[in-house]
């Protein structure tokens, strides 16, 4: 193994920002990605001649291919080098971007999506441990802070941004708009990346990493599929009974592999365990809002599709100010209050959300979309300072893989239950079953919108709960991994 010290080599120290920047470049338009296609499907089905459920695989082979690959990408980047598989994600991740923007046909975009889903899975499962390593303990907290702003910002803009864009160009400027970027972050990253901190000679859990992307690629194609036929289909049952076997064949593999694709020992770690579940939690409850606030300022209260997107960039914007001010707070008082408070507001949102009516003044909406922004900002950067620094320096890699796949999953897992909760409460008000939002009854959504929130509501107060009772029985600061 070959092991060196990013945080003494005073060359390295002296770059360690631009090497943050470009970080965070591609850590944005990754997570971007993933939300922006969805303003944007109505479009590309008429002009690709599609089905609007054919096009929303656009949107779905690109967060199935992610979940699928990060675990083995995170293990890649712990066994060869988490800055070589970075610069091979950030140059697929461009490629594919290029290749998306052609409407060739919806075959050729798929295929290009998942090679820039493939880019994305690299970039996401090695940016924090590469942070994690270049910066020295007392800034950890304000870098990972920043990449948890970036990941905020990407997760949640996609609908404005991408409104904006459509609103001036053709769709496939919303996937050409990072090939530029893409670039610029290239050359920073050529000039400023160092060497490998670490690298091993370990072989890779290919059975382990095949048995995962089966779980994933199996009970999330039941997912999708499921909503578009239902769930009642000997299909839908098929693959879910697959994840659900493959699921015990892989943790029973994994548990006697020597050198599993997914460290379960690392769960043995209640800092570690407790903060991945916490930041899965909040992902799900983020999308609940993500799902449901376009509904309610676009079809309940008739703004544009710009107005509103501009009133859903509060949440992105508050957190990318809070989220690096809360990192720099930790790095001097400890992450653990820290992530305690940014639960208890984001809470306190969901309240605010749960009373919101057709009356409700548009200026105490957006104030709440501002706490759950300021909430998050406060949450993320301890939560992921905690995840980082509870492992070794060998398993940064697979840390950061398992961080990034609780954000992804709470993504995928929160768009899927809430638009589950908020149909099947507006159904139970409608009195029938119901798919959509029901232009000349506003007020069955403002109930099934009430609904969704409390489901929402009690999430966050799991999420609370555990990191408070983490809080409170704490004994003394946790030892940094070194």
């Amino acid at each position: 193994m070959a092991v060196k010290n990013f945080a003494a080599d005073p060359q390295i120290q002296k770059h360690r920002w631009w090497i943050l920047i470009a970080v965070c470049l591609f850590t944005f338009m990754s997570t971007l990605d993933g939300s922006i296609v969805n303003i944007a499907l109505p479009v590309m089905s008429q002009d690709l001649k599609i089905p609007m459920n054919q096009a929303e695989w656009v949107v779905s082979v690109y967060l199935i291919a992610i979940c699928a690959l990060l675990l083995l990408f995170g293990k890649l980047g712990d066994t060869h080098g988490k800055i070589r598989i970075f610069k091979i994600g950030s140059v697929l991740f461009t490629i594919g971007s290029l290749l998306c923007g052609f409407s060739v046909s919806l075959p050729f975009l798929l295929i290009a999506r998942a090679v820039q889903a493939i880019g994305a899975a690299m970039t996401m499962a090695t940016n924090s441990g590469i942070i994690t390593e270049v910066f020295p303990f007392n800034e950890r907290g304000r870098a990972l802070g920043m990449i948890g702003s970036f990941v905020a910002l990407g997760s949640i803009a996609g609908p404005g941004v991408g409104g904006i864009i459509l609103a001036h160009l053709s769709w496939g400027y919303i996937f050409w708009i990072n090939v530029p970027i893409g670039i610029v972050a290239l050359l920073i990253g050529h000039q400023i990346l160092p060497q490998d901190i670490t690298v091993t000679k370990a072989t890779i859990d290919g059975r382990g990493a095949g048995l995962f992307g089966l779980i994933m690629v199996s009970v999330f194609a039941g997912v999708f599929v499921g909503q578009e036929i239902g769930f009642n289909q000997p299909i839908i049952w098929g693959l879910f009974a697959i994840g659900l076997v493959a699921v015990v064949v892989f943790v029973r593999w994994e548990l006697k592999a020597d050198d599993p694709i997914l460290a379960l020992k690392l769960f043995k770690n209640k800092r570690f365990a407790i903060s991945i579940l916490c930041a899965f939690l909040i992902f799900v409850a983020n999308f609940f809002f993500n799902v449901i606030s376009p509904f309610y300022l676009e079809n309940a209260r008739g703004m544009a599709a710009n107005y509103a997107g501009y009133a859903l960039m509060t949440f992105p914007i508050v957190q990318v100010v809070v989220a690096p001010i809360a990192g720099a707070i930790s790095d001097k008082i400890g992450p653990e209050l820290l992530t305690f408070v940014g639960l208890v507001l984001i809470s306190i949102s969901q309240v605010g959300y749960m009373f919101a009516g057709l009356a409700t003044p548009l200026w105490v909406f957006m104030g709440f979309i501002g706490l759950v922004g300021f909430g998050n900002g406060i949450f993320m950067a301890p939560n992921n300072t905690i995840v980082m620094s509870s492992v070794p320096v060998k398993d940064l890699g697979v840390a950061g893989g398992i961080n990034a796949l609780a954000r992804e999953l709470g993504m995928i897992i929160g768009i899927s239950v809430a638009t589950t909760v908020l149909f099947s409460a507006m159904g139970h008000y409608a009195g029938h079953r119901v798919t959509a939002y029901l232009p000349k009854q506003p007020q069955v959504f403002i109930d099934g919108m009430h609904v969704a929130f409390m489901v929402s509501l009690a999430i966050c107060l799991v999420a609370t709960v555990i990191t408070g009772w983490r809080l409170f029985h704490r004994h003394g600061p946790a030892k940094a991994a070194a």
